[in-house]
């Protein structure tokens, strides 16, 4: 068989690096393990794989990419997140590696009064990194859709205050396992109310009635998010954002909050 020729393998005289060079779009299945760490939720990942290239190459081998997911397995596990980062640095011969993996993360919910049960969905972001080096990072990111009702309406109206669903944004580096249920959580409990996909008129009553007792701006939401982050004790890194899909305007109402400790 003839030589093909490798063009990849070129040199490139531009003398530009290229941070973060590979695949995305790539959907996987995966297993994500829950919060007693006994069973795992089948799911679908979004997968971004990417290797930073050196200046003098032309371009990476995109192929590689995809035979090292292959390579562990019909099904992603999370736990191997580092020996995956690990195998990528070695097939595609690079100094730094990177995992972005986005996927919908299921909960059972009871409502409120009547207890029926049904299934909620949240978004999940993994981030990891690796260097050859040895080092590693990871992000953890989780958006909560919520309720939120205006502190300013129900303040100046008579017969109630306009409320709406938005969607908190957490993201968290920390120092031991943060589980995902937990930051979901942490966030929901600082919402005017939390959502469910089954309510009973009881449950309705109940939850319209918990937000007109809660109401918060966006700048309260973040604030609130932003100080369980700080009171956590496993939390290093945090960033949190609010956005509110307005009811009454044709603009979204929006916050940020990043710190560290």
């Amino acid at each position: 068989m003839a030589t093909l020729k490798d063009t990849q393998n070129e040199p490139d005289h531009r003398r530009i690096a290229i941070d973060r060079v590979g695949v995305k779009a790539l959907r996987y299945p995966m297993q994500v393990r829950d919060l007693h760490g006994t069973t795992h939720q089948s799911t679908v990942g979004t997968f971004a794989l990417t290797v930073h290239l050196p200046h003098h190459f032309k371009g990476t081998h995109m192929s590689r990419f995809i035979e090292v997911l292959n390579a562990h397995g019909p099904v992603f596990q999370v736990n191997s997140m580092d020996v995956v980062l690990k195998h990528l640095l070695e097939r595609l011969d690079s100094e730094q590696a990177q995992i972005d993996i986005e996927f919908p993360f299921f909960l059972e919910k009871a409502a409120p009064v009547t207890g029926m049960k049904g299934m909620l969905d949240y978004q999940v972001k993994f981030e990891a990194g690796a260097k050859r080096s040895g080092e590693f990072d990871f992000i953890l990111t989780v958006i909560v859709p919520v309720t939120t009702l205006c502190p300013c309406s129900k303040a100046i109206s008579k017969y109630g205050a306009h409320n709406q669903r938005g969607q908190v944004t957490c993201a968290v580096r920390f120092n031991e396992t943060v589980w995902i249920e937990d930051l979901i959580r942490l966030v929901e409990d600082c919402a005017s109310s939390e959502l469910y996909s089954v309510l009973k008129r009881p449950d309705e009553k109940a939850v319209t009635e918990r937000a007109y007792e809660n109401p918060v701006f966006v700048e309260d939401l973040v604030r609130a998010v932003a100080a369980k982050c700080q009171e956590h004790p496993l939390i290093t890194w945090f960033r949190v954002e609010a956005e509110n899909f307005e009811s009454i305007h044709n603009h979204n109402a929006y916050a940020l909050v990043e710190g560290r400790k």
